[in-house]
């Protein structure tokens, strides 16, 4: 039996040229952001020259570059109707670039590394490095197959019951793809729709809505707290004990929270304004919607122009604190608000450390979080004030921030301004996009010039 043997490297000196042209010394981060990046330009490309994805005239260079960044950050803004401008295969393209963008393509590349018996690299494994520090006990090579598993049997179950449900609307073979499309959409909380108006026609369908609702739920909650989820019922069934990591408790309590809250206040808000038009029983099930919608998905069921400025600015709220980390999702995430919040609470009761369900928060992780929150909120300031200042709109100021939170949240939701956005604006969006889908945290780390610490490896 061979002796184990612990090997150190010196991890990448990111000031020597010649080791980044070789690409084998690039950084975690800079594998992150560089999948997204060629992913986009590879969905550029495509909308521009693969053949048959338009009804009409191609869309011009910046029109796809927004596009494709907008479907691989899996954000949902457009600047033309995915329903009438795209043919099927057109749709079928962003579909691609949305399940390739949403799951991310080091999570697809470790899946295949994985199923052919070889081992993660040491970049593959500090990408996930974070989840192995807040859940030691879960497998990452069993989670990186779970990724997979979870998406398409989430999305397949979607899907089946869409399906079902959409019959009597379209037809046994025209609701087929609506179906399929809406489904992986929710999931990866893309907000694109093979619709015109999104889900405002779907208003009155409650049950068509709850499968929306449950399916961005799902993917909003993160991969890791899915894994564990799972593991809590499979033990369960084995009467095992099996306890939930600190982190994915402070998620299913966020996110719950969050939820009921925005539901309350969408109700109280919209009540007598987008909702007065509906029954009661509607009425609570679209401000729940909303509620659900507004923190990364980008499915509409209102017109986000005719809401309340109360609504408006509740929706930016939860536009910034978005999902859960290692999700579909975007914005600040439920744990760097929650964790946010736990720490003002421990100050203001004069508590040394911070604390949740008994357990304490490490203080690197809370000043992490503050960290996080300081650099997305300067980001999304600098991007309200160039886009003002590019693009002045007299009596739009509330429009205009929406638009920035939700493009660097990769949110979707609009109160119409993108259409109208100039080529500069167009361009602005689309890098608030880029960074809020790579993270400002990884792009620091990306593009940071310096030597990274040595760390041993086994």
């Amino acid at each position: 039996m061979r002796a184990k043997r612990r090997r150190t490297i010196e991890k990448w000196d990111v000031a020597r040229p010649h080791r980044l042209l070789t690409g084998h010394w690039i950084s975690p981060p800079r594998l992150f952001g560089g999948s997204f990046a060629v992913l986009i330009l590879l969905g550029t490309l495509g909308l521009k020259y693969l053949p048959g994805l338009y009804t009409g005239e191609p869309l011009n260079w910046l029109d796809a570059l927004f596009t494709a960044t907008s479907a691989v950050c899996v954000t949902g803004l457009i600047v033309v109707d995915t329903a009438s401008y795209f043919t099927m295969a057109g749709q079928a393209w962003l579909l691609l670039l949305i399940q390739l963008g949403g799951l991310g393509m080091i999570a697809f590349s470790s899946i295949i590394i994985t199923a052919l018996g070889r081992r993660l690299s040491l970049r593959h494994e500090a990408l996930s490095n974070n989840f192995h520090q807040v859940a030691p006990h879960v497998d990452m090579r069993r989670l990186t197959f779970d990724v997979l598993r979870f998406t398409f049997a989430i999305e397949s179950a979607g899907a089946i019951v869409l399906y079902v449900l959409w019959i009597s609307r379209f037809g046994w073979i025209d609701a087929a793809w609506p179906a399929i499309f809406h489904s992986v959409s929710a999931f990866c909380n893309a907000g694109f729709s093979t619709f015109g108006d999104s889900l405002t026609s779907f208003q009155e369908a409650p049950f068509s809505l709850g499968v929306i609702m449950m399916l961005i739920t799902a993917g909003g909650l993160g991969f890791l707290t899915l894994e564990e989820i799972h593991l809590r019922y499979l033990a369960g069934k084995r009467n095992q004990r099996f306890r939930i990591s600190l982190h994915s408790r402070i998620v299913v309590v966020t996110t719950v929270g969050l939820i009921l809250i925005g539901w309350v206040l969408y109700g109280s808000f919209e009540e007598s304004r987008t909702l007065d038009h509906l029954s009661t029983t509607h009425k609570a099930t679209n401000a729940l919607f909303m509620s659900v919608t507004a923190r990364t998905a980008g499915f509409n069921t209102i017109d986000y122009s005719n809401v309340s400025d109360s609504g408006n600015f509740l929706t930016i709220i939860l536009m910034m604190i978005g999902g859960s980390p290692g999700s579909t999702a975007g914005g600040l995430k439920t744990t760097t608000f929650a964790l946010i919040g736990l720490l003002a609470w421990s100050r203001f009761m004069g508590y040394e450390s911070t604390s949740f369900a008994g357990r304490s928060v490490p203080k690197e992780t809370t000043e992490r979080a503050i960290g996080l929150f300081v650099i997305a909120f300067g980001l999304v300031t600098a991007g309200i004030f160039a886009l003002t200042a590019i693009q002045p709109a007299q009596g739009r100021f509330l429009g205009q921030m929406f638009e920035i939170t939700s493009a660097f949240n990769t949110v979707g939701l609009s109160m119409g301004e993108t259409p109208s956005l100039s080529s500069a604006g167009r361009l602005l969006v689309t890098m608030l996009m880029f960074l809020g889908r790579v993270g400002p945290l990884t792009l620091a780390a990306a593009i940071a010039i310096g030597q990274y610490q040595r760390s041993n490896f086994r």
